[in-house]
């Protein structure tokens, strides 16, 4: 089914045209007609599969029929949790709503940047992309108001709800009107997000989308069990070795991500790392040059992948496994995309085995365990 059976615009089917998008993918498929209806809608799907396309849509729809008066108000609000997410999202909505003759605003917001330009901006925007704290205190200074919301998106949810902002959302919810279409998306469904689900959404069109194995084909997996203080000189030769020009690698923590960028510098690879402690100058430029090939390893945390979204991305490291199953294939899938082949390579240390192999049954997938601890990495 093409995107012009689903009840889009000329406008948006243009701005879809432009990206060669002519298929909808499967949450997209679901979610559209069933935003366009005005239900309310739990959409779960893996990083990836186009959720943000999937809600941007119907959203710029309902604005080309509601029409746009003369003063503008917040109508459609989506919560995010990072800035580079925000940034993202709100990107999304303005290449789609490129060719929309009335023209619709759609604004990011985010802490760790000043606030004041923020303060301006928000000004005549029809849709706000926002980070709960930041969104909390340009209402305290009374830059916005959220009476006029008719959409309102939560995105990322389960991420959200992991990193504690329970607290700022119902502050937020209460601010909003109760007649509204709320639309939650996620990567994952959690108890927490059953018990939101409960509390927010009225009668939902649930869109589900299982994870997509055959995309994991795509990729080709290897790992190198590895003592733990061999990790580094082994991410090194690997990258040397193999002359990989592009790479993320994934670390579990903040500390962990500049120390590992640290030693590739050191040892002459151009790394940066990207983690919610940067600046969101220093964020942007990290992701900026390795997008352009300026440095060949980015180093990032699970959250700030989130935010990274690379067509042709060739290799994924994990330099530390993650704790979900989930979160490996979130990880791992940020190659091997559109039909493109790509590598994942983990290390893994003794205490991480056992965990690897639950990583493995939960995929349904059997990654062969090479012994790193043989390799000559002596000049690594």
């Amino acid at each position: 089914m093409p995107f012009s059976k689903l009840g889009l615009s000329n406008a948006l089917l243009k701005a879809l045209a432009e990206k060669n998008y002519t298929q909808p993918t499967p949450i997209q498929k679901q979610a559209i007609p069933a935003i366009l209806d005005g239900k309310d809608v739990l959409g779960i799907a893996q990083t990836g599969s186009g959720k943000t396309a999937g809600f941007a849509l119907p959203v710029l729809q309902h604005f080309q029929d509601w029409g746009l008066g003369a003063k503008r108000h917040i109508k459609s609000l989506v919560l995010v949790p990072t800035r580079e997410l925000a940034v993202q999202v709100s990107e999304v909505f303005k290449e789609l709503g490129a060719h929309i003759p009335e023209g619709v605003t759609a604004v990011a917001v985010y802490g760790g940047v000043a606030v004041n330009p923020q303060m301006i901006e928000v000004h005549g925007a029809d849709i706000l992309v926002a980070t709960p704290g930041r969104l909390l205190e340009l209402i305290e200074k009374n830059a916005l108001s959220l009476s006029a919301v008719k959409v309102l998106v939560l995105d990322e949810a389960d991420k959200m709800l992991n990193l504690g902002f329970e607290e700022e959302m119902s502050r937020i919810f209460s601010l909003l009107p109760k007649k509204r279409q709320n639309l939650l998306f996620s990567a994952t469904l959690s108890d927490d997000l059953h018990s939101i689900n409960k509390s927010l959404l009225r009668n939902p069109a649930v869109v589900k989308v299982e994870e997509e194995l055959e995309n994991i084909d795509l990729i080709k997996q290897f790992a190198y069990k590895i003592a733990e203080e061999k990790k580094g000189p082994l991410l090194r030769y690997i990258i040397k070795t193999q002359k990989i020009k592009q790479v993320l690698v994934f670390t579990s923590s903040t500390h962990r991500a500049d120390a590992v960028a640290q030693k590739l510098s050191q040892n002459g690879i151009d790394a940066f790392a990207i983690h919610s402690k940067k600046t969101q100058g220093a964020r942007e430029q990290a992701l900026d040059f390795f997008k352009t090939g300026k440095v060949k390893v980015l180093v990032a945390t699970d959250l700030m992948a989130r935010g990274i979204d690379i067509q042709f991305l060739p290799y994924v490291i994990n330099y530390e496994l993650p704790r979900s199953p989930k979160d490996y294939i979130h990880r791992i899938g940020r190659t091997g995309r559109a039909e493109s082949s790509g590598e994942a390579i983990s290390l893994v240390c003794p205490e991480e085995e056992h965990h690897f192999k639950v990583i493995q049954k939960k995929m349904k997938k059997h990654v062969t365990l090479v012994d790193g601890n043989a390799i000559d990495l002596k000049g690594f």
